[in-house]
This record gives structure tokens, sequence and C-alpha cells, in this order.
């Protein structure tokens, strides 16, 4: 059986990734173009953090006209030094920081060829292994994970309330994300995130992907500003293989954007602080559509054609009407509901082993969660893994 960490690093990986958090999509691991989130699986194309939510580049990023693409991956050591230090003179420039300092940092940045191997991609002509939903679900939506979260959940149920009540996010959907990513904090990771970032930043292990390698460019441009300012020690802090960090495995654009202390202090704790940690993942989910009572996914019984109404995006595009115009029924026993005048969208989980696939109809809530870490596979998982902690 997979453990929570490794599973975490999986789906970052296949939805490429890490979440889960980039700005201004997510604690989002990646971009909106890299992963397809209908699948949770790496694209030479679009959609993507892992796989990314709308607007793929990170917000304020050094290195946004991509001035420094590594020349060869991974460069020498000398010419790596030399792109880092003008990619260090500019950022101190446009972000008005000191650059004695930034560049002493980045001096201190080492390249990680591990962090480089798990990135790298599939060897040409080397099968992709087929997509299973089932897998997928039962890595998430099993005994130990379940019993875990419930145990998380009457530990800290006074400041799982509390986030509750100021951000209108359900407890078990709290519970269930940080269950997901960290095993309910237990893995955060142990790579430094400063190697990590500057290697995928700098000797990003797909010359095809100039995007990914500018998307790290900029995370690691905000953890420098966030290590300046005094919020993150970047020397010693450590995360995931992609730079996801904490509790709820933040990027550090996130952080930046949206980490929030529950108490209202000025220091932000990620690491060890789980009040933090929680309003944080609420904080991030409100900030990016969620919908105070609004369920993830809705009783519907979709028509044969259900496919035909996947568009494979990142937002619900549809309505009621033109879901009962395709065919569409509510599900036995259901009634009218609030759900029925807002936006939805149809969604696939396929097993392609089988030539299968299942279809669900989703809220505004559901794709909120797309943007934490941008697979449908994820996504689905964490509200199913979320009814499992509320049946129980």
């Amino acid at each position: 059986m997979l453990c929570p960490r490794r599973l975490v690093q999986i789906s970052l990986l296949t939805a490429l990734l890490c979440g889960c958090a980039t700005p201004p999509s997510g604690p989002g691991k990646t971009s909106e173009a890299d992963a397809n989130p209908k699948t949770g699986t790496t694209s030479s194309t679009s959609p993507g953090s892992p796989a990314g939510s709308p607007g793929t580049k990170a917000s304020g990023s050094a290195g946004a006209t991509s001035r420094f693409d590594p020349v060869s991956l991974p460069q020498t050591e000398s010419a790596r030094r030399a792109t880092m230090q003008r990619f260090g003179v500019e950022l101190a420039s446009e972000r008005k920081l000191p650059e004695a300092k930034v560049l002493k940092l980045l001096d201190e940045a080492r390249y990680n060829p591990t962090v480089a191997r798990i990135v790298a991609p599939v060897a040409a002509g080397q099968p992709r292994p087929p997509r299973s939903w089932a897998t997928y679900r039962g890595r998430v939506v099993e005994p130990i994970l379940i019993a875990q979260g419930q145990a998380f959940m009457k530990q800290y149920g006074a400041e799982l309330d509390r986030a509750t009540a100021r951000y209108g996010v359900p407890q078990n959907i709290i519970a269930a994300i940080i269950g997901v990513e960290t095993g309910y904090g237990k893995n955060q990771g142990t790579f430094r995130v400063l190697d990590s970032l500057a290697t995928l930043g700098f000797d990003y292990p797909d010359a095809s992907r100039p995007d990914r390698a500018e998307m790290f460019r900029g995370q690691l441009a905000d953890l420098i500003e966030l290590d300046l300012a005094g919020r993150v020690d970047a020397r010693t802090l450590k995360g995931s293989f992609a730079g996801a960090v904490g509790i709820p495995q933040f990027m550090p654009g996130s952080i930046k954007r949206f980490a929030v202390s529950a108490s209202g202090a000025q220091e932000i704790n990620l690491s060890t602080n789980m009040a933090d940690a929680i309003a944080s993942v609420a904080n991030f989910l409100v900030e990016h559509g969620w919908q105070r009572g609004l369920p993830t996914f809705v009783p519907v019984r979709l028509p044969a054609s259900a496919g035909k109404l996947v568009d494979g995006g990142l937002k619900p595009t549809l309505d009621w009407p033109q879901l009962q115009a395709a065919g569409a029924k509510l599900a036995p026993g259901a009634k009218e509901a609030a759900w029925m005048r807002a936006p939805l969208g149809v969604i696939d989980l396929p097993e392609e082993r089988a030539g299968t696939v299942e279809f669900r109809t989703a809220t505004q809530n559901f794709f909120t969660i797309t943007l934490y870490n941008r697979s449908y596979f994820y996504a689905a998982s964490v509200a199913d893994l979320a009814s499992a902690l509320a049946d129980n």
C-alpha cells in the first residue's frame, strides 16, 4: 500500500506539479498549462497546476520573459552560477530587494539530481501506464487514512470549527486535503526547498517545457522574498521535491498570497501550527471560489452520451437546464435544491484498462479543489475521502 506522502508525490508528478500551489492559481502545485485535469497526467499542451488554473505564469515572478532559460540541461556549474547571478540581479531590481542578500542566498542553492530525475519526462517510446480511477481512489479512500482522519478531526475539532465558521469550508473537506497532502501533517517532505526550486528553475529536465522552468523560477523568487522578509528560512526549509512545504503543502507563492494566521498573529507557521494550516487551506479554497453551502457533487443521472458534456476544463460551464436538455435527470429520491441555480460541469474518471469511465456532475466547489492540485482524480478523491470522514 502506498503511504499518503508517496501518493501525493505521485499525483504531483503525474499532474505536475507540486501541491499542492502556484500563484495565482494555488498552493497549486503546478500551473494550468501543465497537466490534463481530466486525468491528472502531464501534457505537452495545456491545462494544468498540476495542471494549472487560469494564468499559468507565477504572478509577479522574475523571469517572466524567459530571459534566464538554461542553455543546456543540466548546465555546467559555472554556467549555472552565471545564469543564477543574472536572475538574482534582476530579481533584486524588480522587487526592490537587497541585491547582495539575494545573490548570497542563490549562491547557497545546490543542484539536486534526485529532484531532476523525479521530474524527468518518460523516455521516448516508453508506454504510459493506463490511467485507473479505481486504483487512484483506492489509495486515498482507504481504512488507514479514514481512521487517521477521524482522529484528526476529533483532535483538532475546535480549530476546524473556527475555520468552517469563518470561511464556510466544511471540516471534512479541510481534513481530507491535509490527509491526502501530508498524512495529516506527518509527511511534509525532506527536500531542501531552495535546492529543489533552483534545480527545476535553472535545469528543468525537459527542454520542451520552458514554461515549467519559468514557473519554478517564479516560485524561487517568492521563496527568496519570503526569506528576506523573515517569514521563512530558505536555508533550512524542507518540503516536497517540487518545493511545496508544510502541513498543507503550499508552494512559496501560495504562502505569500494565501497563508493566514488562525489567531491573527503576524507570524504564520504552516509546519507545526495546525490551526494556521487549517485556516490557510480554508482561505486558499475561498480565495479560489469556494461557495458556502454548495456540495462538491450533485445527485444527477447523466445520459449515455455524458462524455460529450465533458470539456476537461477547470471551471463549470454548464447549468441545470442545459444538462436537462441533454438528457440528464435527477437521481431517484433527489429533490430541488440551490445547486440547480449554480454553474455545473460534468467530469470523467476513466478506467482505461477496462475501457470504462465514471461520469459525475460537479459544482464550483469541486473545481475549486482542482485549483489546489489540477487533477480530476485528485479533487474527486479528496471529495470522496471527505464524504467517508463525514459518514463515520
